[in-house]
């Protein structure tokens, strides 16, 4: 296996609980589903932002990127915790299938500070 993919995640998966008006919201503390993943790449892309319109914030790309062969059941709704980070997807995932199995995932992700 090549030394990009020594990386870990952990997919962080929220629980729905619903308030006291019936709506339903994610619920991201002790309840959530928490899957550690192996073999991935994390690597910055797409530069960072700053946003100062209400209060200081950096927003910060990120590019995360499965071992060929790995396909980890990440969902646009997830999140991703990685070395004290926690990322959240910008848009679908990328999934790359083979004719003969699986291929890897790729998603772009952001970090907001």
């Amino acid at each position: 296996m090549s030394v990009l993919y020594e990386q870990s995640i952990v997919i962080v998966r929220p629980a729905i609980s619903t308030d006291r008006y019936g709506n339903e919201k994610a619920d991201w503390g002790e309840a959530a589903d928490r899957t550690p993943v192996d073999q991935v790449s994390v690597q910055p892309a797409g530069g960072s932002q700053e946003d100062n319109s209400d209060k200081q914030v950096v927003v910060t790309g990120w590019l995360l990127v499965s071992a060929p062969g790995t396909y980890p059941d990440l969902r646009a709704t997830d999140r991703v915790e990685h070395e004290g980070m926690t990322l959240q997807a910008t848009g679908k995932i990328g999934r790359w299938p083979t004719p003969v199995g699986v291929r890897h995932i790729e998603a772009q992700l952001k970090e907001v500070d």
